[in-house]
């Protein structure tokens, strides 16, 4: 299994350098697609999930569907940004997304068509757009990794602002460019406003966190003892998992309820309002949130499924339900603002 280390180049603020471009009627943020046959029988996918990752699901997708597919990848940013471009021009007909806060953004400028109400059915509610025009697909939890040989369990922190207890001084991992932690501190932003965000950033930078690459990296770290925890996705554990001896590997998952620190994101998928026929693909959707496509996402990315009743077949592979996890109360599309993350990390020196 490939690590997702997806240095996603500052993600949604992509997706928001492009609105800006397409208000001011300036030029494109991505370089334009190949134009693809919409309205001609092809179903035609702007994918930001990885093509190692998805590309089996695709083929998966494109029998379910019986129209031929044609996938134009990149990172989110980018197909988002290129989507705002186009416009009511796109010849996309899905767009399948890596963030919430990107299809969000995409959603607002008016570009994806709500959803029929049979389609979302299936889909966890709390995970469906409240508009309707988008649906998530899997779902990913923040959590604290952490040394089994170094942290006791009865020492673990459980809130936020216990990691400013001086016992984590230079013991904690991020990584500062990584969409994900950029997603989780614009969910800060949003729990605890821009006052709280810029108070906590400030006190954790004095903390001297240490700053990797990635999101695997910091579980090597954590795993070698260079440092205690580390701040990542849940998944990353498992990734490490399927190609190590479980019971004897020092690093296990820690989830905060309740707390910024447990913040959950999406990769999600919503139909362009741009799409000639717009059946098939809604007919895609569907077959994202059917039981073969959920048991594929859990078992080769280890994300959590959005529908009931998927469990992992991976014996390496712990999840609790989605529903279980207590996560902070925050709407999904507003975690698109990530360019005023990025100016509040630049200037409490942790970006």
């Amino acid at each position: 299994m490939q690590r997702r280390d997806k240095h996603v180049i500052r993600a949604v603020a992509l997706v928001a350098a492009g609105a800006a471009l397409v208000a001011c009627g300036g030029a494109p943020a991505t370089a334009p697609a190949e134009q693809t046959a919409d309205g001609d029988g092809v179903l035609t996918i702007y994918s930001g999930r990885n093509e190692d990752l998805v590309g089996p699901l695709i083929a998966q997708l494109e029998a379910a569907v019986g129209t031929p597919v044609e996938v134009r990848y990149g990172s989110t940013g980018e197909m988002a940004a290129q989507l705002l471009e186009e416009g009511a021009d796109s010849p996309a007909d899905l767009f399948f997304a890596q963030d919430a806060g990107a299809l969000g953004a995409v959603s607002e400028a008016g570009l994806l068509a709500p959803l029929p109400a049979d389609v979302l059915e299936p889909a966890l509610e709390s995970y469906r757009a409240t508009d309707s025009t988008w649906v998530a697909t899997s779902a990913r939890a923040r959590v604290v990794a952490y040394n089994t040989d170094l942290v006791p369990a009865a020492d673990l922190p459980t809130s936020l602002d216990a990691l400013l207890d001086p016992r984590w001084a230079g013991q904690i991992g991020i990584a500062p460019s990584n969409a994900s932690w950029l997603s989780f501190v614009t969910g800060l932003r949003l729990i605890r406003g821009e006052d709280g965000a810029r108070q906590w950033l400030t006190a954790f930078a004095a903390t001297n966190p240490q700053t990797f690459e990635g999101n695997g990296n910091i579980v090597d770290a954590v795993a070698a003892g260079t440092i205690q925890l580390g701040l990542v996705n849940h998944y990353y554990l498992y990734q490490d998992l399927a190609e190590v001896d479980a019971a004897t590997y020092p690093v296990r998952n820690h989830f905060v309820a309740n707390d910024p620190l447990g913040l959950v994101n999406v990769a999600g998928v919503g139909v362009t309002a741009a799409a000639d026929d717009p059946g098939p693909a809604l007919e895609a959707v569907r077959f994202l949130l059917s039981a073969e496509a959920q048991q594929y996402l859990v078992d080769s990315t280890a994300e959590y499924p959005v529908i009931d009743g998927i469990t992992p077949e991976r014996q390496d592979v712990d999840l609790a339900p989605l529903d279980s996890l207590a996560a902070p109360d925050v709407e999904l599309a507003d975690l698109s603002s990530l360019a005023e993350t990025e100016t509040l990390l630049q200037e409490v020196g942790l970006l």
